[in-house]
């Protein structure tokens, strides 16, 4: 078995891993760590949870020399607000006996802050590419020392539109650059951004993206609907023994503002939500919070799904298959980390059983099916986006889709399409363009 002494580190690194308590690297920790120190482009695709922030950051401190210049050396781009901050405090945590600067730049916050930090000088930025190209474009951030470029989760940052970013940002750096890439899935826009601009990369795949975490146990109910969901979670959650630390994913803003509402009404403080439409510091505090234990049940949207990194967490819940299978295996990699036993709960109606069909496609297994508790409550209660719509096919004011009764073909007269007036049709083709002094031959028929 290998471990971090193999690798030769410098004593400052071996220091703070001691201190961290990393004796021996994880699969992808221990592949990609020769590739990226020997300079050429590095693609690794791993599951959540297998530790890719060391995996990249280690070889890269490792060949780190210290300097004064103001420019950073080191690029890496994440996609969320969340994780920005999230590998800006493992980054410290790896350099605690190194004198490294870092700085994270995102969205949702004064950027001229983040100017005059950056004004300081640092080493090592962290950003989402957004905020990142504009601090560029602002000339608050010069890329010109770059030499290392790491995108991590890159097939979330092209699922939320950033690839336009992305590319521009590409353009501003130095042409002679290491790229390092990391993902937990391989999509055909990830394949095509290598292909634009990377270099023979070399590829380090540790798990394919539909491999089942083995220290994950998973089961599912089958329920009718949205408030028999929120019922049968409220009685699974009523054991706080169990259930100590419970991450809930749903499908969209609206979903979390809801269901948070109903488990607030049983579990008052110990419940809060996290999205998009929340101000950064309501989700720096939601999140910290959560990881401190002030609250043991957290509602997040997808979105949030790779931006959270927290430990111990004892069940995820999916309220709802999500769109893509992948993405569930990105949910449930939020428990189950460093080497810890996770529980992970899928929750799907009779709508989304293919949806739970093709996550069980993908991770070539069967997902174990519990039979519903006596005590949760089935109600045929539906919401509005879940009721059927009912056709009219009476109502004056509403024609069907396929045309009733009274559809009738135009009559002929009222078939013709407006041609332009009498001028444009026949006076103009007649005498053609009026002759003007901008006409070449005007002066030679004046002279004659």
């Amino acid at each position: 078995m290998a471990s971090f002494e193999d690798f030769g580190l410098v004593k400052q690194l071996g220091y703070a891993l001691d201190d961290l308590g990393f004796s021996q690297p994880t699969p992808i920790q221990e592949q990609a760590f020769s590739p990226i120190r020997s300079g050429q482009d590095v693609v690794g695709i791993a599951q959540t949870g297998t530790g890719k922030t060391l995996a990249y950051m280690l070889p890269l401190l490792q060949d780190l020399k210290f300097s004064k210049q103001l420019n950073p050396r080191i690029l890496i781009l994440v996609p969320t607000r969340e994780l920005v901050l999230q590998v800006v405090k493992q980054i410290e945590s790896y350099t605690a006996y190194q004198n490294v600067r870092i700085q994270g730049v995102y969205g949702g916050t004064n950027i001229n802050t983040q100017k005059a930090s950056l004004a300081q000088g640092c080493d090592i930025v962290v950003g989402t590419p957004g905020r990142l190209y504009d601090l560029a474009l602002s000339r608050a951030l010069a890329l010109k020392s770059i030499k290392k470029v790491v995108i991590d989760e890159v097939d979330v940052m092209l699922d939320l539109g950033f690839r336009f970013q992305l590319v521009n940002i590409f353009e501003l750096l130095p042409e002679r650059r290491q790229h390092i890439m990391f993902s937990a899935t391989m999509t055909e826009d990830v394949d095509q951004l290598i292909q634009d601009y990377f270099i023979q990369p070399k590829q380090v795949a540790i798990a394919l993206s539909g491999t089942p975490l083995d220290n994950i146990a998973q089961s599912c109910y089958k329920a009718p609907n949205f408030l028999s969901k929120a019922s049968l979670l409220a009685h699974l959650l009523s054991d706080r023994e169990a259930f100590s630390k419970v991450l809930v994913f749903v499908p969209n803003k609206r979903h979390a503002d809801r269901l948070h509402g109903l488990l607030e009404e049983s579990f008052g403080s110990t419940v809060d939500v996290i999205h998009s439409n929340k101000t950064q510091n309501y989700r720096i505090n939601a999140i910290e919070g959560f990881e401190e234990g002030q609250t043991r049940i957290l509602v997040s949207t997808d979105v949030m799904a790779r931006g959270l990194d927290l430990d111990s967490i004892s069940h995820v819940i999916n309220f709802d298959v999500p769109k893509y299978p992948e993405n569930y295996m990105h949910r449930i990699g939020r428990t189950g980390r460093a080497e810890h036993r996770g529980q992970s709960i899928l929750f799907y109606t009779k709508k989304e059983e293919d949806g739970k069909n093709a996550i069980e496609d993908l991770m070539d297994m069967q997902i174990e099916e519990l039979t519903w508790p006596e005590e949760a409550e089935i109600t045929n209660e539906l919401l509005p986006e879940e009721r059927d719509t009912p056709r009219e096919h009476h109502n004056p004011l509403k024609r069907d889709e396929q045309g009733g009764s009274a559809f009738h073909e135009k009559k002929e007269k009222n078939q013709k399409t407006n041609q332009g007036g009498k001028y444009r049709r026949e006076i103009a083709k007649k005498y053609k363009k009026p002759k003007t002094r901008g006409d070449k031959n005007y002066n030679k028929r004046k002279r004659r």
